[in-house]
């Protein structure tokens, strides 16, 4: 017998808005995208975290914040 446990993550985006200033490859306007990451072992919820992501609207990479 064989048991197989299922873990995942589900990503969804939540919200979109503009960020302020432009992108350092090509210039484009940024964007800040909130999402929300779910973690399930055998669809029982373990973990629910938001996490703010920028973008490039222009060439799609992602952009770091650096200190």
């Amino acid at each position: 017998m064989c048991l197989v446990f299922v873990c995942d993550e589900d990503e969804r985006v939540i919200g979109r808005q503009v960020a302020p200033g432009a992108c350092p490859f090509c210039g484009g306007m940024i964007q800040a995208m909130d999402v929300e990451s779910k973690w399930r072992f055998c669809f029982l919820p373990l973990y629910f975290k938001t996490k703010r992501r920028f973008y490039c609207s222009v060439c799609s990479r992602r952009l770091v914040l650096q200190n």
